[in-house]
C-alpha cells in the first residue's frame, strides 16, 4: 500500500507526532505520516532531513567535525584555503535569497522577494506517464495494466504534487527528500545523530562538489587501483591525483591502503598524506568486486586509524545478486520478503559509520533511469550543508521534472514497499543476466589464459588474461597486446573495454591485463554471441 500523499497543508513535522521505540520500518511510514499531518512543501520550500527522521536518533552521539579538512568558501574556480574553524553559511558568503523561503509558510505572506516566474506562463499544461503497478513490472504488464499518472502544471498549488517547473532549493523538493530520508533510515540506519540527506544531480556531480570541498590542487586521494574512470577524470582538472590501492576479489585490500599511508613520504610523493578515500564498495566499476562485511569493517578501522574521510559511491548497491551456483545448478531462491531483502544486502559503510566520516552517494541512475540525473547524498549535517551551498552555486537544484516523475512513481504510486519490490525484481533480473554471461564464458573463453570471478553485484564482468603466456610477452608491452586484442574484437563486431583505461594511476605501466564486459543491456543471445566473438579474438592473439 502506498503511503498517503503529503502536499501543501500545514502540519507538525513527522518527528513531533510519534515516537518510535525501534528503527524505522516500511510498515511504520504510513501511520507516522498520517499522524504528522500533510507536508507543507510549496514553491522552493525550505526543508531538511531532520523533519523526516525518527526522533530516537537524538539519543546518539553527534558526528566528528571536519573543520580543518574542509575548504573555506563555495568557490568553483579560485584556489581555496583551509579554515582553522568551521564557518557558518552566513560567514562564508552573502545572505542567500533562498533563505527567505522559510517565511513563505507564514499564513497570509505575500512574496515579492524571489524571482520566481508565474506558472501561468509555463507552456506545459499536462504531462502523462504510465508506470508499472506493484508486482507487475514487466514491459508487457505495464502496457496492459500500468497506471497512467497525470501531472498538471498547477497541481502543486492545488495540493496534488511536487513543485517541479519553478526554482527550488539546493536540498531538492521536500516531498522527495522525505522519501529518500525514510528510505535511508530503513535500509542503512546511520549510527550517529546528526546525519542528513540532500538531493543531487547524480553521483558524478556530487563527487565533483566533494572534491572541491576537501581537496586542493596538488593533493592526492586514495582509490582502488582500477576505478571508475570519471572519478579520475573529474579530479584531474582540479590538479588532484589519484593513488591506487591494490585489489583482490573483494575490492581494495585494507593492508595495502594501510601500507601506503604508513610509508607515505611527502618529499618523494610531492604531496601531503592523503585523507580522502574514494571507493565503490558494491559491484565496483570496473572490476565487479564487492566488499564483504568484514572487509568493510577493516577499511573503516584503517580510516579511523589514519583519520580518513570516505566517499562511498554506491550506484550499484541495489544490484546485489543471488550467489552464483554454477552451470546446470538450480538457482538460489530470491528473498521472500522486504525484511529478507534488506538483510541480504551487505551492510553499507554508512551503516558502520559511528564517527560521521562517510559521505554516501546514492543514485537513481542504475535502478530507475540514468537520464533522471537525480540522486542524493547522506552525511553529517556539516557536510550536507556544504553540499547544499555547492548545489546553489552551480546546479541550483536537481531537475524539477525528474523529481516530479520520481515522486509520482516512488512515493505516490509505489511507496517504500513497492520500491523494495522493484529492487527485488532487479535483483532477480540481474542475477539471470549475470548467469547468462558466466555460462557463455565457461563455453567460449580459453580457460588456459582467461580467469574471472562471478560478480556478486553490479553490471560488470572483469576478465583477466594471463599476459605472461602471450607469445609476444617478451617483445610487446601489456598495452600493445591489450590494443591488439581490442582491435581483433572490434574486427569481430564485439566491444569490450581494456582494463588499462580504468587505472587510477595512468602514468604507471600495467603488468597485468584485463578486459571489462557488461551484462546490463544486450539481449541474452547477443550477449552469448559477443562472448564467443571475444573468445575468438583472445585465441587468435594468444595463437591458441
Amino acid at each position: 500500500m502506498s503511503p498517503p500523499s503529503a502536499i501543501n497543508i500545514e502540519g507538525v513535522t513527522d518527528t513531533e507526532s510519534i515516537l518510535l521505540p525501534s528503527p524505522l520500518t516500511i510498515n511504520d511510514v504510513p501511520s507516522r505520516r498520517a499522524k504528522a499531518g500533510l507536508l507543507n512543501g510549496g514553491v522552493a520550500a525550505a526543508t531538511n532531513s531532520d523533519l523526516f527522521k525518527s526522533p530516537w536518533h537524538a539519543g546518539k552521539k553527534k558526528a566528528k567535525r571536519w573543520d580543518r579538512k574542509l575548504l573555506s568558501a563555495v568557490c568553483l574556480w579560485e584556489p581555496k584555503k583551509p579554515v582553522t574553524s568551521f564557518q557558518t553559511g552566513s560567514q562564508l558568503r552573502a545572505p542567500s535569497i533562498k533563505g527567505l523561503a522559510k517565511h513563505l509558510k507564514k499564513p497570509g505572506m505575500i512574496s515579492l522577494g524571489g524571482g520566481l516566474p508565474s506558472s501561468d506562463y509555463f507552456p506545459l499544461e499536462e504531462l502523462h506517464i504510465k508506470v508499472p503497478s506493484v508486482g507487475h513490472f514487466s514491459e508487457q504488464e505495464t502496457r496492459e495494466s500500468g497506471i497512467l499518472m497525470k501531472i498538471g502544471k498547477h497541481d502543486a498549488s492545488e495540493g496534488k504534487g511536487v513543485y517541479a517547473l519553478n526554482y527550488g532549493q539546493g536540498t531538492g523538493s521536500a516531498q522527495l527528500l522525505r522519501f529518500v530520508t525514510e528510505h535511508t533510515e530503513i535500509v542503512h540506519n546511520p549510527p550517529y545523530q546528526d546525519w542528513r540527506c540532500t538531493m543531487t544531480a547524480g553521483n558524478t556531480s556530487a563527487l565533483g562538489m566533494a572534491y572541491r570541498m576537501f581537496a586542493n590542487r596538488g593533493d592526492c586521494i586514495l582509490s582502488e587501483e582500477y576505478t571508475f574512470a570519471t572519478a579520475v577524470e573529474t579530479a584531474a582538472p582540479m590538479g588532484v591525483k589519484v593513488v591506487g590501492i591494490e585489489m583482490d576479489d573483494q575490492g581494495l585490500i585494507p593492508e595495502s591502503m594501510d601500507e601506503i599511508l604508513n610509508t607515505w613520504d611527502v618529499k618523494a610523493r610531492g604531496a601531503d598524506k592523503p585523507f580522502i578515500l574514494y571507493t565503490v564498495p558494491s559491484g565496483q566499476n570496473p572490476t565487479g568486486a564487492t566488499q564483504g562485511l568484514q572487509r568493510r569493517r577493516q577499511i573503516y578501522k584503517i580510516a579511523q586509524k589514519h583519520d580518513l574521510y570516505i566517499f562511498e559511491d554506491e550506484p550499484y548497491y541495489f544490484l546485489q545478486m543471488q550467489p552464483y551456483a554454477g552451470p546446470n545448478v538450480p538457482d538460489v531462491p530470491p528473498p521472500a520478503s522486504h525484511n529478507e531483502f534488506v538483510k541480504a544486502l551487505v551492510p553499507s559503510l554508512l551503516s558502520l559509520d559511528i564517527d560521521g566520516r562517510v559521505m554516501r552517494m546514492d543514485s537513481f541512475s542504475k535502478v530507475i533511469a540514468p537520464g533522471t540525473r537525480c540522486g542524493w547524498i547522506t552525511a553529517s549535517e556539516q557536510i550536507v550543508n556544504k553540499i547544499i551551498q555547492h548545489n546553489e552555486a552551480s546546479i541550483q537544484n536537481p531537475s524539477g521534472i525528474s523529481q516530479l516523475v520520481l515522486y509520482k512513481l516512488l512515493d505516490e504510486n509505489w511507496g517504500h514497499g513497492g520500491y523494495l519490490d522493484w529492487l527485488i525484481n532487479l535483483r532477480i533480473a540481474y542475477t539471470e543476466r549475470r548467469n547468462i554471461i558466466l555460462h557463455a564464458c565457461e563455453r567460449f573463453l580459453p580457460r588456459e589464459v582467461t580467469t574471472w570471478n562471478p560478480p556478486a553485484a553490479g553490471m560488470f564482468l572483469w576478465m583477466k588474461l594471463d599476459v605472461k603466456k602471450h607469445p609476444h610477452a617478451g617483445s610487446k608491452t601489456v598495452i600493445d597486446i591489450e590494443n591488439e586484442i581490442l582491435e581483433a574484437s572490434i574486427d569481430r563486431n564485439v566491444l569490450v573495454v581494456p582494463g588499462s583505461w580504468f587505472r587510477a594511476e595512468k602514468d604507471v605501466e600495467p603488468s597485468e591485463m584485463y578486459f571489462r564486459a557488461t551484462f546490463a543491456a544486450a539481449a541474452s543471445e547477443k550477449m552469448t554471441e559477443a562472448i564467443r566473438r571475444f573468445g575468438d579474438a583472445v585465441k587468435a592473439s594468444f595463437e591458441i
